[in-house]
């Protein structure tokens, strides 16, 4: 683990991705997997939406492309 001010390894940030990806691939199964209510589907796409995020910045950081070789965008354009 590192500490306060200390870069991330790469390895930590690919493990990070990682777990982001199954994270979401979990909550798109129980979105898809039975009628929720109202509140259970607003956390539901909530969570799929938060993690997209963590997912796109996550592989800016560590310099990927998308399936099409193309440089992911900053995280905030």
């Amino acid at each position: 683990m590192t500490s306060i001010g200390n870069p991330r390894s790469e390895e930590e940030l690919r493990d990070m991705l990682n777990e982001a990806e199954e994270r979401k691939k979990l909550w798109e199964k129980h979105y898809h997997s039975a009628k929720m209510g109202r509140k259970a589907n607003a956390e539901a796409i909530r969570n799929i939406t938060a993690l997209r995020g963590v997912i796109k910045t996550l592989r800016w950081s560590l310099n990927m492309a998308d399936k099409n070789g193309i440089p992911i965008p900053h995280p905030l354009d």
